[in-house]
């Protein structure tokens, strides 16, 4: 017969069990090579303010906000939709998905915005991709280890390059005064755009104004050609400068300002879930705008208020930019081998070996590679897929028509590319001449036809030149179209032969003149 355990009995063998069990625990957290990875996982997620799961969703934390300092810019639309405003709340999406408070603070004296994210006033800092050597060139600021790790939007209207009477190409800028913000994002737009031309910076000249507002003011001086300016600044210097107009905008050269968000290095480090929730809340923000005004509505509403602007300028200044997209990001930061276009560190190392030729930076700023943190693109890419998160895709183009062989161009560059006599197969030195002479100037004005001339000497018989030329000027875009993945319809073809020698060599009168009229010009025109 069984006998029933006493009360006393009954505690004694729960306290043994409970006992044992905190005995395995201790021992399986302390002595397993598990239980510590779990035990360091939860004390970093406890300094880092609770987990975020790979949905997004997570603990509620009631750690500091997240400071973002932004400027008078369209681009910041998603984040102030988002947020529902610029301060934190139990209404923002960023709150309710993921527990994260955020406040984005308006100051465009970019200075006094470094001084403060210094001070750790501010967490989060914008700048562009081309500027942003200047924050990481060996120096007072590279202690601090300032780090990308977004895009935010590329400028397409934005940033504008206005020209007074008679300057209709870009080529016409040589010799002339400029007013242009140094150093600053008009130094690369300018500096890109005379590249197209085959002119140098050093082939005009500067009058340094302290920012695009100022250079607006500049323009309607006498003595000054044209100006590099925001939007939309030109459009009142335009109005009161007879004669004067717009020559190029970053909506022709669409892919030569991207701003950027980046904090410091420590930062990232010990607020990783933070910088990976805010990086994945402002990408859904952008996949829910993309194609509907509805929201785009409300985005403009938060952006205006922020601004301080109607509405309806809100809505303008959204305009003239391209929001990025998780894919875009990826392109951006390197991480889609397919990807072709311009990425980040194309616009950074450049600019940087730029900033110090030009002596405007001490030393060259070290290499993208080192001043980025790509942590929250690749952990966002488990969860953000399918529509509005794909990367921008390549224009599309129209067949050329017979006109637009002779419409006039924004910018005409002559290359000398060898050929081997009577042929029009390139050569590999020809392939890497263009590679170095214009394939950043097609990618950086992605959305203009490309014409290409081919020219030749007056050695053989004109009927044959004429077909060779158009049969050397279809090898370089087909080059360019294989190797960069450009719209075959991009490319218009045109063979001058020996009709358009270079001036002061129209008789073919040496072998120097043979050699300079033996070239190929590319020319960028509208579609």
């Amino acid at each position: 017969m069984a006998r029933r355990l006493t009360t006393f009995s009954k505690l004694l063998i729960t306290l043994v069990i409970v006992g044992g069990l905190v005995y395995l625990g201790n021992y399986l957290l302390n002595q397993t090579e598990w239980g510590r990875s779990l035990k360091s996982q939860a004390e970093e997620n406890a300094a880092n303010g609770g987990t975020f799961g790979d949905e997004g969703s997570g603990n509620r934390s009631d750690d500091d906000v997240l400071t973002v300092q932004l400027v008078t810019w369209g681009g910041y639309a998603p984040g102030l939709y988002y947020n529902n405003g610029s301060e934190p709340s139990e209404d923002s999406r960023f709150y309710k998905d993921y527990g994260l408070k955020v406040r984005f603070v308006k100051n465009d004296d970019l200075q006094s915005a470094l001084n403060a994210w210094i001070a750790d006033e501010y967490d989060v800092l914008v700048q562009t991709a081309d500027a942003f050597p200047l924050y990481t060139f060996p120096g007072d600021l590279a202690q601090y280890k300032p780090q990308v790790f977004m895009q935010v939007d590329w400028s397409r209207g934005g940033d504008v390059i206005i020209a007074k009477r008679g300057i209709n190409s870009i080529n016409d800028l040589k010799g002339k005064r400029i007013a242009v913000t140094e150093p600053a994002p008009s130094q690369t737009l300018l500096i890109s755009a005379l590249e197209a031309a085959g002119l140098k910076y050093t082939d005009v000249t500067i009058a340094a104004a302290q920012d695009p507002v100022v250079a607006s003011q500049m323009f309607k001086a006498p003595d000054v050609d044209a100006a590099v300016v925001w939007s939309p600044f030109d459009i009142e210097a335009i109005r009161e400068v007879a004669g004067s107009k717009v020559l190029v905008t970053t909506k022709e050269q669409s892919n030569i300002i991207a701003d950027i968000f980046f904090a410091k290095e420590s930062y990232i480090r010990n607020n990783r879930n933070k910088i990976n929730a805010f990086y994945e809340g402002w990408m859904k923000a952008v996949a829910e705008l993309q194609n509907d005004p509805a929201k785009q509505e409300v985005a403009a509403e938060k952006l205006a208020t922020f601004l301080d602007f109607p509405k309806e300028d809100a809505m303008g200044a959204m305009s003239v930019v391209r929001w990025t997209t998780h894919g875009d990001n990826k392109d951006f930061f390197g991480l889609n081998p397919q990807y072709q276009g311009v990425k980040g560190g194309d616009l950074y190392d450049k600019m940087a070996r730029t900033f110090h030729e030009l002596g405007q930076a001490e030393k060259v700023a070290p290499p993208w590679r080192n001043v980025i943190n790509t942590g929250a693109v690749q952990a966002a890419d488990r969860v953000l897929s399918g529509p509005g998160y794909e990367s921008e895709s390549m224009p599309a183009f129209s067949p050329p028509t017979e006109a637009e062989k002779t419409k006039p161009a924004l910018a005409n560059k002559p290359v000398s590319i060898n050929f081997e006599t009577g042929k029009f197969t390139l050569t590999e030195n020809a392939k890497t001449i263009i590679d170095l002479q214009f394939a950043e100037v097609a990618r950086s004005f992605a959305s203009m036809r490309i014409r290409i001339e081919g020219n030749t000497d007056n050695v053989g018989s004109r009927a044959m030149n004429m077909e060779l030329s158009r049969k050397r000027a279809q090898s370089v875009a087909d080059y360019l179209r294989t190797t960069y993945n450009m719209d075959k319809n991009r490319f218009v073809i045109v063979g001058n032969g020996p009709d358009k020698p270079v001036a002061g060599c129209e008789g073919n009168q040496s072998a120097d003149c043979k050699a300079k009229n033996r070239r190929t010009d590319f020319q960028l025109i509208g579609s």
